[in-house]
């Protein structure tokens, strides 16, 4: 088990970006994260000891983590399309023997990502990550799985099986589109676009903002500031 930071140092935060290829680790004061290979078969009594092995002692006070599903109340409401079973229920509190908060992965990085007024978050990468910030408040959603067209869903058609079945100008066009109809209907000022497969929007959508990986460990730090939009 990794340390406790000392008394009167710092507080260091443990921030776990779970996705559906990587998990990603960044303790504060680390420059660059530590790369877990996940997928199909990563249950989480797995990846905490892979955790265990990654950190080598290295001291932090409390995690957070940004779960590739909806969140309620801190826990996982089902188990992640793009892993392997166990997540709901799971105990990660007890595992690290630290305080813990968990919120959906799109929601970690759209904390990290936000400034001010209305922000519109979408993450295009194994699946669809969706969430609003509006004043300050952070608003998960499951857009994903939402019915979008021909008995498909939102990530048939922007997640990395649309991007596959489709080819990246066609996958293209229907991001644009989707871009374009969700910033009218939830009135965004801002749409940020985030997630490994963002990069291949060239040009971006017209109004946005490329989003960088790197801001899911800013949402991370953020979640333990006393100053943060709510949670």
């Amino acid at each position: 088990m990794s340390k406790i930071a000392r008394k009167g140092d710092e507080q260091k935060v443990l921030v776990v970006d779970v996705g559906g290829t990587h998990v990603k680790l960044l303790v504060t004061g680390m420059k660059q994260p530590i790369k877990i290979v996940s997928g199909p078969s990563l249950t989480p009594v797995e990846l905490m000891r892979k955790i265990k092995a990654a950190l080598k002692g290295r001291a932090y006070d409390v995690v957070s983590i940004g779960y590739p599903g909806p969140v309620v109340h801190g826990h996982p409401l089902r188990e992640p399309y793009n892993l392997g079973r166990g997540w709901v229920g799971f105990d990660f509190h007890k595992a690290f023997g630290r305080p813990v908060k968990l919120i959906n992965d799109a929601a970690m990085q759209a904390l990290g990502s936000y400034k001010t007024g209305r922000m519109l978050f979408l993450g295009l990468g194994t699946g669809l990550g969706s969430t609003m910030i509006v004043d300050g408040v952070l608003q998960p959603m499951e857009l994903a799985h939402l019915p979008y067209k021909n008995g498909k869903t939102y990530e048939d058609y922007l997640g990395l099986r649309g991007l596959k079945r489709l080819g990246r100008k066609k996958w293209q066009r229907q991001v644009y589109k989707v871009v374009a109809e969700l910033r009218t209907a939830l009135e965004a000022d801002h749409v940020v676009i985030g997630g490994g497969n963002a990069k291949k929007l060239k040009p971006l959508p017209d109004n946005t903002i490329l989003g960088s990986n790197e801001n899911a460990f800013v949402g991370g730090f953020r979640m333990w500031k006393e100053r943060t939009p709510q949670l």
